[in-house]
């Protein structure tokens, strides 16, 4: 339990730790979405029946985040007029902006490009908390943390031909777009979870969110051409990919700076990578050197942004 003031989860090793776990199961969608799609028999062209995959996914997790609140607060959450209105908005943002502009982009976009154009929304979001909300402050640590962080994505990305300087506004452009609901989304949690709870936002706005993806799935002609207790089993563990890193991330925004939680965003596609290899057939990858020097830029960057410059006491003057 903590405090109003976030207790332990205001500590360094705590926001360590949580963000960290967000950022592993995160890192795991990345392969369990490819998985997803194979049991569902859903091709890679098939943008709308992604985008209804993807709320199917939601609406679950929004169910089990309501389910899981009720039961921790022994209440039931129902959000207030007011409420509503918030999450509308972030549902709007966060679910509803970030994913259809994403998966559209994704099929005009090369797969690296849209990564590391997606890790931009860490440097989008303090940006946003410190020069338009006010939040906190832009330092020189912030901004060379965020570089460093970003050339390490940057790095596990490269291979063969696929970055090269071409834009289109369908491809790329929806992906920057994505990065940039994301990371407003990221602000307006922390900016409304003073008053209101996390979880409770959360959870709404993943049934919001879900179900407008639903029906913009369903009206562009997607569907789910084969249903499997398997292919439900493994959208169930995305929905709780979803219902446990959101809320958690949720949370530690509510008690700590922007910069402080987003940072970790970076170890996103690091995970991705690595549980990639891991759990896909996917011939020819490694991850190598390169990977380990990208990792390390990676937590390098993290480490900046997060640790505390203390200054030596001056001494008094002699007499």
């Amino acid at each position: 339990m903590t405090d109003d003031n976030g207790g332990v989860l205001t500590r360094t090793w705590a926001v360590c730790l949580l963000a960290t776990i967000c950022c592993v199961l995160w890192g795991s969608a990345f392969p369990c979405i490819k998985i997803g799609y194979r049991l569902f028999s859903i091709s890679s062209d098939a943008t709308a029946s992604q985008i209804l995959f993807a709320g199917c996914r939601f609406i679950i997790a929004g169910i089990m985040t309501v389910l899981i609140g009720c039961v921790a607060r022994r209440r039931l959450l129902v959000p207030s007029l007011r409420t509503w209105w918030k999450i509308g908005k972030i549902s709007l943002i966060q679910t509803v902006a970030q994913y259809l502009f994403f998966y559209i982009g994704l099929a005009h976009a090369s797969g690296v490009k849209s990564s590391i154009i997606e890790a931009s929304s860490t440097f989008f979001a303090i940006l946003l908390a410190s020069l338009v909300f006010r939040q906190e402050k832009l330092t020189a640590k912030k901004i060379a943390g965020c570089l460093i962080g970003f050339a390490g994505v940057v790095l596990v990305n490269l291979s063969g031909g696929d970055l090269d300087m071409r834009f289109s506004f369908n491809g790329e452009g929806f992906v920057l777009i994505s990065a940039l609901a994301y990371a407003l989304s990221s602000v307006l949690i922390k900016r409304y979870s003073v008053d209101d709870d996390p979880v409770l936002i959360s959870g709404y706005q993943f049934l919001v969110g879900g179900t407008v993806l639903v029906l913009c799935g369903l009206a562009f002609g997607g569907n789910l051409p084969r249903i499997t207790g398997a292919g439900l089993a493994m959208l169930c563990y995305l929905a709780s990919i979803s219902a446990v890193a959101y809320t958690v991330w949720g949370i530690l925004l509510k008690y700590n700076p922007v910069s402080k939680v987003t940072i970790f965003g970076f170890m996103n596609p690091m995970f991705g990578v690595v549980l990639s290899i891991l759990l896909l057939d996917e011939g020819g990858q490694s991850f190598g050197l390169r990977g380990v020097v990208a990792l390390l830029l990676v937590s390098g960057g993290i480490f900046i942004v997060n640790m505390k410059w203390t200054k030596r006491p001056v001494s008094g003057s002699a007499t």
